[in-house]
């Protein structure tokens, strides 16, 4: 099997700090992964540089077979990459509903002057886009919140808001930075039935970075841990549970 995102020595510079050194990690098509590590690990750096954020120093970086070393994040996410962040960023002032909708105009088919003029396939095209986002909106549980402001929902809603844009998108790939941050407990349990819920509606490839452990050991087939920058384990969630390195890194304890 193909990976669907490798990364291959992948080092990234800022200001003679190495922010990631020699990283290397592969996703296969389907697999949910989890990327864990301290605070300043480099884990946001290593989804910065999947996106388009960043361009690596050093290495190759490739998405279903081609590179996408160069490319605009606006271009990675047309290729099939979307990602969620760990300080939420939504359009606050529109509707929860305008936020999905958004996320679809990558996919529309509809000319500018179409839509322009508002004739041929643009209203056709605009309320296909409406349903289908208020059909996301009722899988995370927001459609009775399609009109309301996305600041005024509560921070677990805006979270699952901020999935939901990102499935808008039409991804191969989804990237969750922290999904369950400021989440309580059952909101964490919720979130991980709904991870493993999308991945498989979706037909979707994961990778999460987060510091619940036990949504991380919970829902992950197999994890990345980085130190420094640098990957000092891979493996199963037992294997990691169990690596001497990762229990002195991260995990806690003599190792």
């Amino acid at each position: 099997m193909e990976p669907l995102l490798k990364a291959t020595h992948v080092s990234e510079m800022f200001g003679g700090l190495k922010a990631v050194s020699d990283f290397n990690l592969h996703l296969n098509p389907g697999e949910l992964v989890g990327l864990i590590g301290p605070n300043g690990a480099g884990k946001t750096t290593a989804f910065n540089l999947f996106t388009g954020v960043y361009q690596p120093t050093e290495g190759t970086i490739e998405f279903d077979g081609r590179s996408i070393v160069g490319l605009k994040p606006y271009q990675i996410t047309q290729r099939g990459i979307a990602r969620t962040f760990q300080n939420i960023r939504l359009f606050s002032e529109l509707t929860v509903l305008d936020n999905v909708r958004i996320a679809f105009h990558d996919h529309v088919k509809y000319t500018v002057a179409e839509a322009v003029l508002r004739v041929g396939r643009y209203f056709g095209e605009e309320a296909r886009i409406t349903r289908e986002s208020r059909d996301l909106l009722s899988i995370f549980k927001l459609e009775d919140k399609a009109e309301e402001t996305a600041k005024n929902l509560p921070y677990g809603a805006q979270r699952r808001l901020e999935i939901a844009r990102a499935l808008a998108a039409k991804p191969k790939l989804l990237l969750l930075d922290e999904p369950a941050a400021g989440m309580n407990p059952q909101e964490t349990r919720e979130l991980m039935d709904m991870i493993r819920w999308i991945r498989d509606q979706f037909n979707l490839t994961v990778l999460l970075i987060e510091h619940d452990m036990s949504l991380v050991m919970g829902i992950c087939e197999r994890i990345y841990v980085l130190e420094y920058g640098q990957i000092i384990a891979a493996g199963t969630p037992e294997e990691i549970r169990q690596n001497p390195e990762v229990i002195r890194a991260y995990l806690g304890g003599e190792g």
